[in-house]
């Protein structure tokens, strides 16, 4: 994945923008509603309350708290257009949240980011306190691919449903998420090379979209064609995804965001923007999305809603 960011950051000021496709017949909002309620059902299941009630509340508080859910959207899509049984990868789905959840929660303490609001409420820690918060992200951590495996139905291959959770634990890992959020930390207020730059973007924000659409091809028996094709769109999205984000942490509101905006800058971060410049990047995200989708209709794989997200991330920052 490294390789192809390089050469599309080498490129970046060489590839032509092509058009990217806005799905008018498709009701994206009420997509994404109706899957939202579906997974959220599920979470509720799998995050019941228990003894100690305490924690459970502090890890269901956050990976519950509103938002799109698009991480386990794209699981649930990427196995719909491979033909897959939702029912199956309904649990790695929910796996995803609540890796994300505990993202978030270890991002908000006041050793970390240092934010009060997410997803428009009080952070974990202002609720539950630090203590609790940092424990709610440990439990969800390791909660995770305990569901994948207790809750996976016993007629999916075992070897497929190994390398599932292997994928999970190192998307989460310092291989992953972690490790990237950790370069993230060491690279505030300094200046650093495109690599480093490109490590922070795609092991921080782009492994988990990555491990969204191939658990749900793998989960529903893809061919290679269909997983290979699906990983290149997810790895596509997921940078244009955090670029993104680095966009809305500059022109975006606090009410439109949910949290408080301005912190890449307090906390002196290396962003696209800080780097490129808004106009470049709001292109990049334009181009990006329209090779993620460019991606899907060349290997002829459908999928309405996948075309329909990317989408999506061009309209969240051309607004």
């Amino acid at each position: 994945m490294m390789r192809i960011i390089m050469e599309m950051m080498n490129n970046f000021h060489k590839d032509k923008i092509l058009k990217v496709q806005q799905q008018k017949n498709f009701n994206l909002q009420k997509y994404l509603e109706d899957n939202k309620k579906l997974i959220n059902s599920r979470l509720e299941k799998f995050l019941k309350i228990r003894y100690p009630s305490t924690i459970w509340e502090s890890m269901r508080y956050t990976a519950l708290l509103d938002g799109k859910r698009i991480r386990p959207v794209l699981c649930l899509e990427s196995a719909r257009a491979c033909g897959g049984d939702i029912e199956i990868v309904l649990p790695t789905a929910c796996a995803i949240e609540m890796i994300h959840a505990q993202s978030l929660i270890h991002d908000d303490l006041p050793c970390m980011d240092n934010d009060d609001l997410r997803r428009g409420k009080p952070t974990n820690h202002m609720v539950f306190g630090e203590s609790i918060a940092v424990l709610a992200g440990d439990g969800l951590l390791s909660y995770a691919p305990q569901v994948v495996i207790q809750h996976t139905p016993n007629n999916v291959d075992r070897s497929i449903l190994l390398q599932v959770v292997e994928e999970l634990v190192t998307v989460a890992g310092p291989l992953g998420l972690v490790g990237g959020q950790s370069v993230d930390i060491e690279s505030e207020n300094k200046e650093i090379d495109l690599a480093t730059f490109n490590y922070i973007h795609t092991h921080k924000t782009g492994k988990l979209f990555a491990f969204a659409l191939r658990s749900g091809a793998l989960l529903s028996n893809a061919p290679v064609e269909h997983l290979n094709i699906l990983t290149e769109y997810a790895q596509l999205i997921g940078y244009a995804f955090q670029i993104a984000d680095d966009i809305l942490d500059v022109i975006g509101t606090k009410e439109s965001l949910g949290k408080t905006p301005g912190k890449d800058k307090l906390a002196k971060k290396n962003t696209h923007p800080s780097l490129y410049g808004m106009k470049e990047s709001i292109n990049e995200v334009e181009r990006l999305c329209s090779q993620a989708q460019q991606a899907l209709v060349k290997e002829k794989l459908e999928s309405p809603a996948l075309i329909a997200i990317a989408g999506s991330i061009v309209q969240k920052v051309k607004k």
